[in-house]
């Protein structure tokens, strides 16, 4: 893995490329406006998105598709509803060469069809080896160097081990696993508690009711996640209630403070316009209450977020509803 591609120039995917190119020999950026890419390869800095993150001299940023094409891995760091898009786009251009591993780093289930990120990545490219990388990881931190791990995940043990290795440097820790549904389940609905528990901070409500939401929501995720095929040991793990507990309590957490905002008294349409990178809690919610009902699965944390952020339920309301649900033993 000499060569590596990041495709994504948002916070994440500029600090997997800081990573990245500590073990690559070349490390190919790739983003959609071509302005943004020039101001980041002059500076080496993306100040938009990671403005403390120096890009080391071997970092390429670039917008043009064809320079991944001979990229030995792929990483694909863009938000969940544009990653079959992007995906589409390369396989068209040619961009993605035989038995390059494409790596998904989106925390997602797609809209409509209920796929997880790895499962588009296969469909579109049924040749090449996919593995997804996950855990508890701001960027922020991670372009600082501070200490992280995460989980890499795939179907086949030998690629799982060639991107371990790959990603294993002095400050940046990684494990890996066969669990690719659990994974990938534990880091797309995780953002949907991290928006309950910043509403519960909106609200004024203390430390005891975020613990015992936070708590419970490690329960329900358990539930919908081996529903959908994952195994229950996967998250008690990094992609589980590791990645539950930073996103539901950091100030870096964009879903934990789109649910602030909620619970302090503003719209949704307010709050989305005044972010600057996407909050994958919302588009999330959606499609995982979906799955939720077609895998049969009791989920009343992600229903009451569900009913706010499309149903314009208060806030007030969705705590009321939860509080006064029917009692039942702990482990049901």
């Amino acid at each position: 893995m000499h060569e590596i591609a990041v495709i994504g120039t948002g916070s994440w995917g500029t600090a997997l490329a800081f990573t990245a190119a500590h073990k690559a020999g070349r490390v190919t950026l790739r983003g959609r406006d071509r302005v943004e890419c020039r101001s980041i390869m002059a500076s080496r800095r993306n100040t938009r998105y990671l403005p403390d993150c120096e890009l080391p001299d071997n970092v390429l940023v670039t917008a043009s598709v064809q320079e991944t094409a001979s990229a030995d891995a792929i990483l694909f760091v863009v938000p969940s509803r544009a990653l079959r898009q992007v995906a589409e786009e390369m396989r068209t251009a040619e961009a993605v060469k035989p038995g390059a591993v494409l790596i998904s780093c989106a925390k997602g289930i797609e809209s409509g069809t209920g796929l997880r990120m790895s499962e588009i990545l296969h469909g579109i490219f049924p040749e090449n080896p996919v593995a997804v990388l996950s855990g508890p990881n701001h960027a922020e931190e991670i372009g600082r160097r501070l200490a992280a791990a995460a989980v890499i995940g795939s179907h086949d043990e030998e690629v799982s081990v060639r991107v371990q290795q790959f990603f294993t440097l002095p400050w940046f820790r990684t494990y890996r696993s066969t669990d690719v549904a659990g994974i990938e389940w534990g880091g797309a609905a995780k953002n949907i508690f991290a928006i309950a528990s910043g509403i519960c901070e909106g609200l004024g409500l203390g430390d005891n009711a975020r613990a015992a939401l936070v708590t419970r929501s490690l329960v329900e995720l358990a539930r919908l996640g081996q529903a959908a095929g994952g195994r229950f040991e996967t998250f008690q793990g990094l992609s589980g209630v590791g990645d539950l507990v930073v996103t539901c309590y950091s100030s870096h957490s964009r879903n934990h403070r789109v649910g602030r905002l909620l619970g302090a008294g503003q719209s949704l349409e307010e709050i989305t316009a005044g972010m600057n990178m996407v909050a994958e809690g919302v588009p999330n919610t959606e499609s995982i209450y979906t799955a939720a009902r077609a895998f049969g699965v009791r989920t009343p944390i992600i229903d009451v977020v569900y009913a706010v952020l499309y149903q314009e339920k208060s806030c007030s309301s969705a705590l009321t509803e939860l509080l006064s649900r029917d009692p039942r033993a702990e482990a049901d």
